[in-house]
């Protein structure tokens, strides 16, 4: 007779990402609809070569057990254009507030496919989750809150479908952000407080030091990582200090950890290392890193940021496209860790999160 722990490794285990950059892409020509493999075919050694080879597509998302996916809207600054390839960049607030509106727009004609649903609401997420037929839910994230012409707006993106914003990229109008170092701008102090008043969670991913300090003592709503590594292991201010890390875990945040190689080892480079060098195990152990801090395991998930600006070629050994989330759990079972916590890690985390974040009705 197979144990309990035996038939749950037996079927696919549930998986919720805490963040993917679809309607960027989507508008780049990677159709979310068409397999990661597709798209390989169509884009040529060229275009891998510049964006990376694709890893995402709604095929394999159903087939790796994924059900939820934190699918951002993100638009490119003009000071940052080398981050875009080749997308239309802003300069100001308003070209910022259209190309946002582009993306959410594509989001909208995405659920003209029964597979695909907007997660709303509590009632959305447990319809994506009861579902017999596999389906993916999608919870709308704003990254980089410069779509916002004024912080005022947080109700009517909230109203459009928007869950989570994330205040910082690099530097915006509301926060200092990665290699663009400072505080909340008087505008992203003021966000604060539209945001909780909306009903809008907060991603602190992203957001320099000073503001991360900063955001927390004035919001007091739900917060999240969507897709944050350890300082520790890879000392840069994209990642989480250790004492941001306690920060977020007092306030029952959790953390997305991205399985990237360059944010998993600090000496990995793309184009220079190869992908080989970098195994689950490191996503293991910045996973460890905050269960250790927290005392638990109720704080860590997975961001993957697939094709987020990088590609096949620089993720872990083990893994080609994000069907091959699943073998994360795999890793983590290794460490012995007991079924409900690998759980955890791969969907109830974020699941509670959401159950926080999202209206009833």
């Amino acid at each position: 007779m197979k144990s309990s722990d035996s038939l749950v490794r037996s079927q696919p285990a549930i998986i919720v990402d805490g963040h993917e950059d679809i309607a960027f892409n989507a508008l780049q020509g990677r159709d979310f609809l068409k397999s990661a493999l597709e798209k390989r075919v169509v884009e040529g050694v060229n275009v891998q070569r510049a964006r990376g080879t694709a890893t995402v597509g709604l095929p394999e998302l159903l087939r790796g057990g994924v059900r939820v996916v934190f699918a951002t809207i993100w638009v490119a600054p003009a000071e940052h254009a080398e981050f875009a390839g080749g997308a239309t960049c802003y300069r100001t607030p308003e070209e910022a507030h259209e190309q946002a509106k582009g993306q959410l727009e594509y989001y909208v004609k995405l659920t003209a496919n029964p597979l695909v649903r907007l997660v709303r609401t509590r009632s959305d997420l447990e319809f994506i989750l009861a579902s017999k037929e596999p389906r993916i839910g999608l919870v709308l994230l704003m990254e980089g809150a410069d779509p916002l012409i004024t912080p005022n707006e947080a109700r009517s993106w909230f109203d459009a479908g928007v869950r989570i914003i994330a205040p910082a990229w690099h530097r915006t109008r509301y926060a200092g952000g990665t290699g663009d170092p400072g505080p909340l701008t008087p505008a992203g102090r003021e966000l604060m407080v539209q945001m909780k008043r909306a009903g809008v969670a907060l991603d602190v991913s992203h957001l320099a030091e000073e503001s991360f300090f900063e955001a927390l003592e004035l919001f007091d709503g739900p917060l999240l990582a969507s897709h944050s590594n350890c300082r520790a292991y890879v000392p840069t201010d994209r990642q989480l200090s250790d004492e941001m890390i306690q920060a977020l875990v007092k306030r029952n945040a959790v953390i997305g950890i991205v399985p990237y190689n360059k944010f998993l080892k600090p000496d990995w480079k793309r184009n220079e290392s190869a992908k080989s060098e970098v195994t689950l195990s490191d996503v293991v152990r910045h996973m460890k890193h905050v269960w250790t801090i927290a005392g638990d395991t109720l704080h860590v998930a997975i961001g993957s940021d697939f094709d987020g600006g990088f590609g096949a070629e620089s993720i872990p050994a083990e893994l080609d496209t994000v069907a091959d989330l699943q073998k994360i759990g795999s890793a983590l079972r290794s460490e012995q860790l007991p079924e409900a916590e690998v759980r955890n890690i791969l969907s109830e985390n974020w699941l509670s999160t959401l159950r926080r974040i999202l209206p009833g009705a």
